[in-house]
């Protein structure tokens, strides 16, 4: 009983908090309210239903609004009909794209965009939601990269409407002290005071733009009239906003459920997500993914289950259904805050310092925010995705192969470049590259072993330390064998040790089973060593 009430209180206090945060992303998005309804309660349901974090909000994000807008801005030509249904389309897609992935159990390439480059790409966008927002609250027209936003902005300081101004900042500052009580609904509270203010102020007649109508009458999906080459460009651009979102939504499941030692499976997410993107675009909805600051509302608002999001669902929809007309007088400039103030935590440099204080991805990371700023939300993305395969393939291209020494006289062999305490036997070789070997690095690893073979010539024998390999494809087999025959050339052994079953396997089937002898091939480097210099112990 003490669960359900602490689940019915925690999905009431997000309903409050949902309801103007999706208005607000609907703007972003340029769409009508009342299709970030719409997905906020398809979300919320059929999370609630398949999903497995007890925390995890399913709605409408920041992010995922601003990324359709920039996929639909790449239709220009489109009518505003068609520019709708190009969106509602998107979502479809990127919906299918969730459920192909989940079916095909690829919830382990939930990392496929790393952790730096994420950061990065929220920073960037963050700053380019929070300055959209300015011209709303000030009550002029500005539009295009940040650049020319705060030209425009600035600009035209003449022209800035002061009670907009004023509005925003009260507004945001009523936001940002409400959140230092967490039990507090600080979004309902300003949605209910902007209202009141209505009736208090003409917003209209003094400049003031507001929500507009919710129309909640569902209606049927449209296909947009596209040409081949069209349709070809809407799928290229809604695969990386899924693989986006889903980032984002992984994200903030994964930590949510470390926090609380709570057990979720990444292609149940993908089925969860999928199946809500898929609903939300067949009932004229936005994009949904796990958001960070709604989710961790409804983690502060005390929820313990998955019960508190269906509990925000319908409250969403009684909110709506009852107060609908009265939601639909809110000010610009006080949704325009409600979305600066989810933004802030992205805003948040210091994930930023901290790569460079551990001088790790902190270039990346930067690229990604400035290829958003810069370049625009769909290409800075575009460009983060693409940022993100480089840098894996980078540094998996360029390994490291380490020449290794014995410590003292344990059984413990290091890379002697870091240890220089380490003994190197002058007769053996210990080699280990640093990286598992594939096609795209194995020729380089194996050409930084010759040179450090032929450092030493006098050693007539080479142990090869494959444990960071857990297989090897046809290249870092031929690679191997060859570097076996040069070797052999010399008139030097080469054996194997810490070799992966599959690996092994791969050996015998490409005719080496030579190399996986039992004389040559061994578990542990220390085996090989062993076999490779019996009288070792008393060598030094």
């Amino acid at each position: 009983m003490a669960v359900a009430r602490a689940d019915i209180l925690a999905g009431l206090s997000v309903a409050g908090l949902l309801v103007p945060e999706a208005v607000a992303y609907a703007t972003i998005a340029g769409l009508p309210p009342q299709h970030a309804i719409f997905a906020a309660l398809v979300g919320l349901i059929v999370y609630g239903l398949l999903g497995r974090s007890n925390f995890a909000i399913t709605s409408p994000t920041s992010s995922s609004a601003a990324i359709l807008a920039a996929v639909v801005a790449g239709f220009p030509a489109a009518a505003a009909g068609e520019r709708e249904a190009i969106a509602f389309t998107a979502v479809i897609v990127a919906g299918l794209v969730f459920l192909v992935a989940s079916f095909a159990r690829l919830g382990s390439l939930s990392g496929f965009v790393s952790r730096p480059v994420l950061r990065g790409f929220a920073f960037g966008l963050a700053v380019t939601i929070v300055l959209k927002q300015i011209p709303a609250i000030l009550g002029i027209k500005a539009n295009g990269d940040p650049f020319h936003l705060l030209v425009g902005i600035f600009g035209q300081i003449g022209a800035w409407n002061l009670l907009g101004l004023a509005t925003g900042l009260i507004s945001l500052a009523t936001l940002l002290i409400v959140r230092r009580y967490p039990v507090l609904p600080g979004a309902f509270i300003v949605l209910v005071a902007g209202i009141a203010a209505t009736y208090a102020i003409d917003f209209p007649a003094h400049g003031i733009q507001i929500a507009g109508r919710i129309d909640i009458a569902l209606q049927a999906p449209a296909i947009p009239d596209l040409a081949a080459r069209e349709w070809s460009r809407l799928v290229q651009t809604a695969v990386p906003l899924a693989l986006i979102l889903f980032a984002e939504s992984w994200g903030t499941v994964r930590s949510l459920a470390l926090r609380h030692g709570q057990s979720v499976d990444a292609n149940r997410e993908l089925l969860a997500l999928g199946t809500a993107n898929l609903l939300s675009g067949l009932v004229r909805g936005m994009p949904v993914g796990a958001g960070f600051s709604a989710s961790s509302a409804n983690e502060a608002a005390g929820a313990v289950s998955r019960l508190s999001g269906l509990v925000a669902a319908v409250g969403i929809a009684v909110l709506i259904g009852l107060a609908g007309p009265l939601v639909s007088r809110l000010p610009e400039p006080v949704l325009a805050a409600v979305v600066i103030s989810a933004m802030l935590h992205a805003l948040d440099p210091k994930p930023l310092w901290r790569l460079w204080r551990i001088d790790r991805d902190q270039y990346v990371a930067c690229a990604a925010a400035l290829a958003v700023i810069g370049l625009g939300v769909l290409n800075g993305m575009l460009f983060a995705i693409a940022l993100s395969i480089v840098a894996t393939l980078r540094r998996l291209g360029s390994p490291h192969v380490a020449s290794l020494g014995q410590l003292d006289t344990s059984r413990d062999f290091v890379d002697a470049a870091r240890h220089p305490d380490s003994h190197r036997d002058p007769r053996v070789i210990i080699l280990r590259p640093s990286q598992p070997l594939f096609f795209f690095n194995a020729e380089s690893s194996f050409a930084q072993a010759r040179k450090l073979c032929a450092d030493q010539p006098g050693a007539r024998t080479v142990i090869l330390s494959l444990e960071e390999s857990s297989d090897l494809d046809s290249t870092a087999l031929d690679a191997l064998t060859e570097f076996e025959a040069l070797l052999r050339g010399e008139g030097r052994l080469l054996y194997l040790a810490r070799l992966k079953d599959d690996a092994r396997m791969g050996l015998e089937k490409a005719g080496a089973a030579a190399l996986i002898q039992a004389d040559r091939c061994y578990w542990s480097v220390w085996d090989a060593y062993q076999a490779a210099a019996p009288s070792q112990e008393t060598s030094r």
